[in-house]
């Protein structure tokens, strides 16, 4: 499942952009969730994080290292979510919309709900199948 949202990105001190980020979750890789921004370029920027660390972002702060989230409250734009990304290339300062991201990921909850991750997931039985079957048959 998918949907596209704006957020807005910190240029500088004083001005503000927006990038329309995709936001994606597979059932089959249930603990994470994948972020796409698109900034005019070719080469979109896509991380990748844990759906749990988006899930506390949106009450408290949450992560450490390349991706940080935290909520706020903005006079302008009402409550929002704060993620900030760090990478070799520079970092990013992003804000969207909580209503909205949180509104996303209730749905992906719904699909494979908090806690049964594990259940969507191959088994060890199955894993060993496809390893020896060289990558061939479905699970």
């Amino acid at each position: 499942m998918e949907e596209v949202l704006v957020l807005r990105i910190a240029l500088d001190e004083e001005q503000l952009g927006e990038v329309r980020t995709r936001f994606r979750f597979d059932a089959a890789a249930p603990y994470e969730v994948r972020l796409t921004f698109h900034v005019g370029r070719p080469d979109e920027a896509d991380w990748v994080f844990s759906r749990g660390l988006l899930r506390d972002g949106l009450d408290s702060l949450s992560g450490q290292g390349d991706v940080k989230l935290w909520p706020t409250h903005c006079p302008c734009h009402g409550l929002t979510l704060h993620v900030a990304l760090e990478s070799p290339h520079g970092s990013a300062l992003l804000e969207a919309s909580r209503p909205q991201v949180k509104a996303w990921l209730e749905r992906t909850y719904r699909l494979v709900p908090d806690g049964r991750e594990a259940e969507v997931l191959p088994s060890d039985e199955e894993l060993t199948r496809l390893l020896t079957q060289g990558g061939s048959g479905a699970l």
